[in-house]
């Protein structure tokens, strides 16, 4: 989870995770390797009184910055239409858990088990439990196996909701009358805090998600 004066991306707990933190380091190392070279290249030009003509006009400079800027572009996007496809690879979940976005609380449906449903709201901060987070805790927390593809199926009943869980890399808009899916997997157990990230109404920032992994058999002995 995020920690206070945190400026870098929460820890990845997923393989898709991990890969968005690769390309976010790799496009930011290329865009300050550009600004770098172009703010080198306007303070040259500020503080020099000569004007070279080879740089004013010249055919082949035209053809370096028109195909330069081209293949910086494609270093950007060919990583990034990798991950984007990876993101909806599917291949055959352990499991389908559906997310229900309501005014203003989840609601989570296991569609393998038959009657598990529930209802996951705020925790009040007057039932907190010490080394229980304020705004982020929950009555109810989703209890998911570790290190098993787990299909989301995200909708809405009211108004359009955003079921997020950065760690994971996870970030599906709910919207009435439409399923949305995403994959979902984590590489170690533990706990992981997600909020809604679509404004939906005055009690938007009281809508926290709380994922809880486990191992394999500790989950069928949950579920059962």
């Amino acid at each position: 989870m995020a920690t206070p004066a945190q400026l870098g991306l929460q820890n990845a707990t997923s393989p898709i995770m991990e890969e968005l933190i690769a390309f976010h380091d790799h496009a930011l190392m290329i865009i300050f390797l550009v600004s770098s070279l172009v703010l080198y290249t306007i303070s040259l030009m500020l503080t020099t009184k000569l004007t070279h003509t080879s740089t004013m006009n010249a055919q082949e400079i035209e053809t370096i910055w028109t195909i330069l800027p081209a293949l910086i572009l494609i270093t950007i996007a060919l990583p990034s239409l990798r991950i984007l496809y990876m993101t909806d690879e599917f291949n055959k979940p352990y499991l389908t858990l559906k997310a229900i976005g309501h005014q203003w609380y989840w609601s989570y449906e296991y569609s393998d088990y038959e009657d598990l449903y529930f209802d996951s709201y705020i925790m009040p901060t007057y039932f907190l439990e010490p080394g229980e987070f304020r705004l982020l805790e929950v009555d109810n927390r989703t209890t998911l196996p570790m290190e098993a593809d787990i299909r989301m199926l995200i909708t809405s009943q009211d108004v359009l909701h955003s079921w997020a869980v950065p760690s994971l890399g996870v970030k599906t808009d709910a919207i009435p009358g439409r399923l949305n899916q995403a994959m979902l997997a984590s590489m170690r157990p533990g706990l992981f805090y997600g909020q809604c990230s679509e404004i939906c109404g005055s009690n938007h920032s009281f809508m926290p998600i709380v994922l809880e992994f486990i191992y394999f058999q500790d989950f069928e002995v949950w579920a059962s």
